[in-house]
């Protein structure tokens, strides 16, 4: 009473700290900005009274509604359609918290509303108020399963990413339709971060060919990769330098599989495997005395291939060309080709790495046009690769495709015409 006495005297007035109906109804007929404020934020005011502030001209005083857990289900339904942003995110943030709670909620109008208010802001035309409700409901079991599948192929990371990497309500089939369909890199990996992923869906993202999805799930030691799966993915990592480290330290590696591994990561790897616990005596002193022969022949830097290194030596030495490429085709140097292709036509590494592992003869030989190689070239590469189909020269010598037909083909794995 004496704040409140105080408070009048100033000229400023506020709400008592037991507030009745009738003293609620005061203070919204005194037409006072602060009354108002301060009791839309109050906790217990009567529903009328809060949905009859939902509807305040004062932008602050309807988000301070929005935020408070005592405004009833039909006030919160009107607010999120608010013309203001900040409404309608605070009124995300707590409505999405709520839901676990909705079992619980004795009448079922208010559990209808609720989520229908929930479906609504799931569906705002902001982003970030999406984003907000997905990061809240990311790993909520008692979600809408619709809602959630639908925030899961948003087409803003910050909305699908939550729920692509935590939520239980997505079934391996949701999984597996969005790694075939999506084709896009942040979702994959995303995915591929899920913990206890099924084989089939790791099986999913390794077919992919995505290389930043493939070592975040080398990198996820509760995704269940299988051993063939994996033995596979060594085969191919010699050239990938973003999947040696998480190779390194997947979990459970046979003794056949961490000395295939050591012959071509760098030798800071190597020391790092010679460090797992559970290797046998014989491998773990193979190891040892590899890392000390690499340091004494002056090993290559971390995350460094002899692929790598080739093609920074061509590249220092002006040697980086079709002869360069074609002999690299010709002595198999699958990782050597990848990685002048990658240099030369200025693309993603994981980009052409999708188009080799397509086994596409025009999309490869677009590739190899953007890098600016010859129609020849082109074909080592193509034969390199053991393609079924390979696409001939035209004349001898000419490219057999239009460069809007090459522009195309290129389009497809995410590149662009011919690097400037």
């Amino acid at each position: 009473m004496f704040k409140a006495l105080i408070n009048r005297l100033r000229g400023r007035p506020s709400l008592p700290a037991k507030l009745t109906y009738e003293a609620a109804r005061e203070a919204l007929e005194a037409r006072s900005a602060d009354l108002r404020l301060e009791l839309a934020g109050r906790k217990g005011v009567e529903p009328e009274i809060l949905y009859f502030l939902a509807e305040d001209k004062d932008a602050t005083i309807r988000r301070r509604v929005a935020a408070n857990t005592s405004t009833p289900a039909k006030a919160n339904r009107l607010l999120a359609d608010d013309t203001d942003e900040e409404v309608r995110a605070a009124l995300a943030r707590k409505i999405a918290r709520l839901v676990p709670h909705l079992k619980n909620e004795e009448s079922d109008r208010v559990r209808d509303l609720t989520l229908e208010t929930l479906q609504r802001l799931a569906q705002d035309q902001l982003p970030r108020v999406r984003a907000i409700v997905a990061t809240e409901i990311k790993a909520c079991k008692a979600a809408p399963a619709d809602l959630v599948r639908r925030l899961a192929r948003d087409p803003e990371l910050s909305v699908a990413g939550p729920v692509l990497e935590y939520s239980p309500l997505l079934s391996d089939a949701d999984l597996l339709e969005i790694v075939n369909l999506v084709r896009v890199s942040d979702r994959i990996a995303a995915i591929a971060r899920r913990r206890n992923l099924s084989v089939a869906v790791c099986d999913a993202v390794i077919a992919s060919m995505d290389i930043p999805a493939t070592a975040a799930l080398l990198d996820n030691q509760a995704a269940n990769i299988s051993r063939t799966s994996l033995e596979a993915l060594v085969d191919r990592a010699a050239g990938i330098e973003a999947w040696h480290a998480p190779l390194v330290r997947r979990p459970n590696l046979s003794a056949r599989v961490v000395r295939r591994i050591a012959g071509f990561v760098s030798s800071a790897l190597i020391e790092k495997l010679a460090e797992r616990p559970g290797l046998d005596s014989e491998t773990a002193a193979s190891l040892k005395q590899k890392t000390r022969r690499a340091i004494n022949e002056g090993a290559l830097e971390e995350g460094d291939t002899s692929a790598v290194r080739l093609v920074r030596e061509a590249v220092a030495g002006g040697t980086l060309d079709d002869h360069f490429v074609t002999a690299a085709a010709d002595l198999g140097q699958r990782d050597v080709v990848l990685h002048a292709l990658s240099h030369l036509a200025q693309a993603d590494q994981a980009a052409v790495q999708r188009v080799l592992e397509s086994r596409n003869a025009r999309a490869v030989t677009a590739l190899a046009w953007r890098a600016g190689l010859q129609m020849r070239t082109a074909v080592a590469i193509q034969s390199l690769l053991k393609l079924p189909d390979i696409l001939p020269a035209r004349g001898g010598t000419e490219f057999p495709l239009a460069p809007a037909d090459m522009e195309l083909n290129l389009s497809l794995f995410g590149l662009a015409a011919k690097a400037s």
